[in-house]
């Protein structure tokens, strides 16, 4: 014993002076936002010393020779930093904390050569929504798409299956044109690139090859942009000029005769990298499983940023589209007591000659980011939308028991206009060991929208379409009278509103930024166009998050919202605006390393003067009472093993009436939303190890209960049956070259969404196994 005693002594003894004879040194690593920054890579340049920060940004290197060394700084998405340091014997240096700084170029490459394993986690949320807090110590839920995930999956459009990842996100059925997406119940406004672009009837549906990024934020977030609808709403992130070059081609071919090509350019114009550029350009022609509807589409967007300097940049960015889409050809009618997928899967209710609606929108963006130091900055952003249709829409005027429908086509031409500016002040400095962060701006939209529906012609006046044994070819295109502008035409509708809103935050930490208080608030004037008086509103918010544990977090939220409304009731009168409140909580923690993020929350909306379908006339809205919605939330999303990622996401959701001018609908369910919802998403990579490398591949599936699209149709029940959608995908890839298969609904299930009216019933099929081979070229 005594021996053994002799011997540890002496291993100490000497572990002890071999390491008096050297150095070490410590430090903490931050991001620009303050905030601490986990998995840093911090190395000695040309040594095996290297480590990684911890959940609380610190890094320790031990048993250092004495020299002069370079301490190497990295992190993806960040710009490297190197540090010259001189190691003394017996000495631990502490480092000055190291600040990294965004770097979206980097980002940007990375993204584009596939070398970063933990593709679908998000750090942080884009500059975009304005925070500069990471995305796990917000006390709210953000959901990031990143664009590596929209690869795997094959998005090519919103509309596309995008809303797969995140929880409690359903799609209505839709006009062909733009996506109607709604979570916790509520319809969720369309922001691009942090500018509130929704109309009534659009914007256009994004188009994935200029996306970066989806945010999906949920809860009001009034004090963002100009929002406050209380459901949420989702960023669009559009890609960036960038100082690292971008040469990729993409070709696709699929299911009923759709072809795809786009083209993703990027680099420096100058040799200084004053003047970095993107262009992308796609181009697609495609039919539908209903056959005779086959539309192009094409876009370009270039964008510029000139560098002013180190601190300022200036980005002004084009998206140029044209698309072709047939208004309405996707509904499918039928009497009520022929029950969903009476008729054939690819069943088609428009005839052969129908036409398409010619859609053009244009879009402009020029940014403006000036850095006054490390820890204050501003950004300034003005944009434009202009959004142009003409066309038509095709609808049911009645269907009797054995068929016999007649149709009519209405004029659908549209004018969209929208002007936006918007500004913001954002710093962080400490008083008596308490941090702020501050954040302060004046948001400003003017949205103006036209559009004629008033025409309309009866197209089976000589004998009905009947749906159980259709006859097309019998039916001549209608002739609308478009001699004056769409604004001359435009009927009672359709209106514009002005909002003017400023808004202050600040972020308070505390404990060494372990429990975060957020205090905001946001005045908000609405001033809609027709009508004599401004509406305001003062808006606060209070938020809390606190680290539990150093990879758990709880967070609390308070939001209120108030968010104008467009159209008009069948009176003639304006609605009034939405106002609600948002009680919601939960946790975020990080698994395995950090690698896998999971949330889980909870939620109250009660929400105001809320717009529903007028039963009476269903071309027409009411207002109701009041409306709670209520539910549970978990997402899951990150990297299990460096080859395997994975996307999870469950949600409980339940809208109700719970005031009303009439009792009886009281407790009444509202529709649009799935009673449970699940999703999930698993991508495999063949390790680099393997004969295989380079091989991967993907399944995924969709699962809805007690899901209702409009209506909740008799006694208040959804009629519809559960949805179940089984997808996958196989790939491969090697430094310039991928080629991917991705294959949906491989059970060929009959999938539609719909609704009852009483007399008659309808819904909108999806096609049945359907697949898309794309080839990715890197140059």
């Amino acid at each position: 014993m005594i021996k053994k005693l002799i011997i540890l002594t002496t291993i100490l003894f000497f572990s002890s002076f071999m390491f008096g004879q050297k150095g070490a040194l410590k430090g903490n690593v931050i991001s620009s936002q303050g905030t601490p920054l986990e998995f840093v890579n911090v190395s000695l340049k040309n040594t095996a010393h290297g480590s990684f920060t911890n959940s609380s940004g610190h890094y320790i290197l031990k048993n250092i020779k004495p020299n002069t060394y370079l301490l190497h700084v990295s992190y993806v998405g960040y710009k490297t930093q190197e540090i010259s340091i001189s190691i003394q014997n017996n000495e631990t240096i502490n480092i000055p904390t190291i600040t990294l700084w965004e770097d979206e170029a980097q980002l940007e490459e990375v993204l584009v050569n596939g070398s970063r394993l933990n593709k679908y986690t998000q750090r942080q949320p884009s500059t975009f929504l304005r925070l500069k807090t990471e995305l796990v110590k917000l006390p709210q839920n953000i959901q990031v798409i990143s664009r590596d995930l929209l690869i795997d999956q094959q998005v090519t459009n919103i509309m596309d299956g995008a809303i797969r990842n995140v929880s409690g996100v359903t799609m209505l059925e839709h006009w062909g044109h733009f996506a109607r997406v709604n979570m916790r119940g509520f319809r969720l406004p369309a922001f691009k690139n942090g500018v509130n672009v929704q109309d009534a009837w659009g914007p256009l549906s994004e188009d994935m090859n200029t996306v970066e990024r989806i945010e999906f934020v949920k809860g009001p977030a009034g004090f963002m942009m100009s929002a406050g609808e209380p459901g949420g709403f989702y960023n669009v992130v559009t890609k960036k000029p960038t100082d690292h070059k971008v040469a990729q081609v993409s070709l696709a071919g699929g299911s009923f005769d759709s072809y795809r090509g786009t083209v993703d350019l990027g680099g420096k114009l100058t040799d200084n990298g004053k003047l970095l550029y993107r262009f992308n350009g796609m181009y697609q022609t495609a039919d539908t499983h209903r056959r005779n509807e086959v539309g192009e589409r094409y876009g370009i967007a270039p964008a510029l940023t000139y560098m002013v300097s180190d601190k300022t940049a200036i980005t002004t960015e084009l998206n140029i589209q044209q698309a072709e889409s047939y208004l309405g050809s996707a509904y499918v009618f039928a009497p009520t007591e022929g029950g969903y997928g009476s008729l054939d899967r690819d069943f088609k209710y428009t005839d052969t000659n129908y036409p398409a609606t010619d859609i053009q929108e244009l879009t402009l963006f020029t940014n403006l980011k000036h850095d006054f130091s490390e820890n204050w900055g501003f950004e300034t952003q003005f944009a434009y939308l202009r959004y142009e249709q003409e066309g038509n829409s095709i609808w049911l005027q009645d269907i009797a028991d054995n068929g016999d429908a007649h149709r009519y086509i209405s004029v659908w031409d549209a004018l969209s206009l929208g002007q936006y500016f918007q500004t913001y002040v954002f710093g962080n400095f400490q008083t008596l060991g308490i941090s702020h962060k501050i954040l302060g701006g004046f948001d400003y939209s003017q949205k103006e929208y036209w559009a004629d529906f008033n025409q309309s012609v009866a197209i089976d006046t000589l004998e009905p379409f009947n749906i159980f044994n259709p006859v097309y070819g019998q039916t001549e295109t209608p002739v609308f009278d478009r001699s004056s502008d769409v604004k001359s035409r435009a009927n009672v509708y359709n209106r514009g509103f002005t909002v003017r809103a400023f808004y202050a935050q600040d972020e308070i930490g505390v404990m060494q930024n372990k429990i975060r208080l957020t205090l905001a608030a946001r005045h908000t004037e609405l001033a809609t166009i027709g009508k004599t008086t401004t509406d305001k509103k003062f808006t606060p918010r209070f938020g809390l998050s606190a680290d539990i544990l150093p990879n758990l977090t709880a967070y609390a939220l308070y939001d209120q919202s108030f968010l104008g409304q467009t159209g008009l009731s069948e009176s003639g009168a304006y609605f009034d605006p939405v106002e609600a409140h948002d009680v919601e909580g939960g946790i975020k923690t990080a698994l395995l390393d950090g690698r896998l993020k999971t949330a889980l929350g909870v939620y109250q909306i009660t929400k105001e003067n809320v717009l529903v379908t007028d039963p009476a006339n269903t071309n027409f809205s009411i207002q109701l009472g009041e409306i709670q919605s209520k539910g549970i939330e978990f997402d899951l999303q990150g990297e299990i093993t460096p080859q395997l990622n994975v996307v999870f996401n469950y949600a409980n959701t339940t809208v109700e009436i719970t005031k009303d001018t009439n009792p009886a609908n009281i407790g009444k369910k509202i529709a649009g939303h799935a009673k449970h919802l699940t999703n999930g998403w698993l991508n495999y990579k063949i390790p680099n190890s393997s004969k295989l490398k380079g091989f991967g591949a993907s399944i995924g599936y969709q699962y809805q209960i007690d899901r209702s699209a409009w209506s909740w149709g008799a006694d208040n029940q959804t009629d519809l049956p559960d949805y179940f959608r089984l997808d996958g995908g196989l790939s491969w890839r090697n430094d310039t070259l991928r080629i991917q298969l991705n294959v949906n609904n491989i059970l060929d299930e009959y999938l539609y969404s719909g609704s009852n009216y009483g007399s008659y019933i309808y819904w909108q099929s999806e096609p049945g196994i359907n697949g898309r081979v794309t080839m990715t070229y890197t140059f």
